[in-house]
């Protein structure tokens, strides 16, 4: 069966970095399209970044040039490198396979991670 593990979240004072990864299996994870959420108390579930098979990506415009989501193939794993980090970034970050909806020409998130906890306080 699909398994998304997350690992990497923690405390950090503000401005500073820290790296999630997300380690997949019982999917060909080349493949697949992979993106990474974040849920803040009292929010919704928002998406923060998505990258395709072929290396694209897209991001929130909230983390536009602070995070990062490369990708490893050869170990079925894909990170998100987050800098720069505020508070308003304090949340549980999900890992997501996407898939792509042709006739909403959208992509939804259809497995997820059990999520990770990073709060962004001093």
């Amino acid at each position: 069966q699909v398994q998304l593990v997350e690992s990497g979240g923690g405390l950090v004072q503000p401005g500073g970095s820290l790296r999630l990864s997300c380690a997949a299996s019982g999917i060909i994870f080349s493949s697949n399209v992979m993106g990474w959420y974040r849920q803040a108390p009292g929010k919704e579930r928002e998406l923060v970044a998505r990258i395709s098979s072929g290396g694209y990506t897209n991001y929130a415009d909230s983390v536009q040039g602070r995070f990062t989501i490369p990708r490893d193939n050869a170990k079925n794993t894909v990170y998100l490198q987050m800098n720069s980090l505020k508070p308003e970034d304090t949340a549980v970050y999900y890992c997501s396979r996407e898939m792509y909806n042709g006739g909403s020409r959208s992509y939804y998130a259809d497995y997820w991670g059990q999520g990770t906890q990073v709060t962004v306080s001093s």
